[in-house]
């Protein structure tokens, strides 16, 4: 007999933010990054997203790009040290709805799954965090206790199209009944492969993938949590241009 299973994003779809963000915060507060850094190559992007000038996966690929290099070199002590304040202090931060939908499979006794573009190390964390089945992240590669600066990713649909196909052999899925949870384009293959796709407060750039997309855009379902409200939108919903 097949299992059925729910695939979950992190960033944006379970934790209201990015953990690799929080993780940079707390290596700058405790002064393993040079804070410099960040000023120096990041925060004018931040800047214009905050003012809703700019765009917010532009200032997280900028960002990401910091990290890694920030990283290079680092005891792997000092790297787990700031991930467990992390957890401890943030891990709480998520969206009413997801967490309740991961509580509900894990209920019915389906396969949970994290999926996402954060570190492994920190990915690892929320998934024991919440007693999901297992998890998926970018792999930071360390040698002699000291991070590389080799990255394997799944920030994008390719990687984790393929992670997808290793849980299918492992837990022995039916991807038809089963469900996967996203908020940005890399998570488009993701939701294509099941029969339960929703989209939480999706992107502008994934909402119309999924109206151009003939399946999804007749079996997805769009969630915004916004303040003290959740509600769910159809597909073809009107947007508006920046320019009103």
């Amino acid at each position: 007999m097949k299992n059925t299973a729910a695939f979950f994003d992190i960033d944006g779809t379970i934790y209201r933010d990015s953990l690799m963000v929080e993780h940079f915060k707390k290596l700058i507060k405790y002064e393993v990054v040079d804070e410099k850094a960040w000023v120096d190559n990041t925060r004018d992007i931040f800047m214009t997203w905050d003012r809703r000038q700019g765009n917010y996966d532009d200032y997280l690929l900028n960002l990401c790009d910091l990290y890694v290099k920030s990283l290079m070199g680092l005891d792997k002590s000092a790297i787990d040290f700031a991930t467990d304040q992390v957890i401890k202090l943030k891990a709480e931060r998520v969206y009413t709805y997801t967490r309740s939908r991961i509580k509900w499979h894990l209920s019915q006794g389906h396969k949970v799954i994290f999926i996402s573009g954060s570190p492994d190390f920190l990915v690892k964390k929320m998934a024991e965090k919440y007693n999901v089945t297992d998890y998926r992240g970018s792999i930071y590669v360390f040698k002699d206790n000291a991070f590389t600066g080799e990255v394997i990713p799944m920030w994008d649909s390719v990687s984790k199209n393929k992670a997808i196909d290793e849980l299918v052999e492992k837990y022995n899925l039916d991807l038809k009944q089963s469900y996967a949870y996203g908020d940005t384009n890399g998570d488009i293959n993701m939701l294509r492969r099941v029969g339960n796709p929703i989209a939480i407060n999706p992107t502008k750039e994934l909402l119309l993938h999924i109206n151009q997309d003939e399946t999804l855009a007749k079996i997805t379902k769009i969630i915004v949590e916004r303040k003290d409200i959740i509600y769910s939108l159809d597909p073809s919903v009107k947007l508006y241009e920046n320019d009103l």
